[in-house]
């Protein structure tokens, strides 16, 4: 038995072990998703929801509003994305910008039948929480841990949105 090499080997197992925890931990640290905010939403209806009451379920946030021809356009979209994934444990929460009037906002949920929560962001403190959100559409996927997962600019690809909820349910 070669006693010279055993040292040798010893401090060799020890370094590729350390690069591994190394690895380990960044991989970690970079797979981190960020936790979504303490918002809390006023409804139509003058209810208020925190988003933390909705953890446990996928989560759905769109900023829109009535004046964007792109939230026009994808507001079908997200009601068939609802219907679709609501009853295995999908909420969708529609926050309307602070300059939206809020009377617009009711004639279009009510024209509309839109079937999940409508809030106004009358003071912007949602659009101020979720990170300053100024453009709409904006959409966040928050998973039932509450981790921010996806966020989109503008209108997502409905295909891969769908497949998102899906390996999140």
């Amino acid at each position: 038995m070669n006693t010279t090499a055993s040292p040798r080997r010893n401090k060799l197992i020890v370094a590729v072990l350390a690069i591994v925890a190394l690895a380990g931990v960044l991989a970690l640290l970079l797979g981190q998703k960020p936790a979504a905010p303490r918002a809390i939403f006023s409804t139509l209806d003058g209810d208020k929801i925190a988003l933390d009451s909705l953890r446990g379920k996928v989560v759905l946030v769109n900023f829109w509003a009535t004046s964007c021809p792109g939230c026009i356009k994808e507001m079908p979209d997200l009601v068939a994305t609802y219907q679709k994934y609501h009853g295995r444990g999908l909420e969708t929460v529609a926050v309307a910008m602070s300059y939206d009037p809020p009377e617009y906002v009711r004639q279009f949920a009510k024209k509309n039948h839109l079937p999940f929560t409508v809030a106004l962001d009358a003071g912007g403190a949602a659009a101020q929480a979720f990170g300053n959100v100024s453009l709409t559409p904006t959409s966040f996927v928050v998973d039932k841990q509450g981790q921010i997962v996806q966020q989109y600019v503008g209108e997502p690809d409905f295909a891969k949105l769908h497949a998102l909820i899906e390996s999140l349910l």
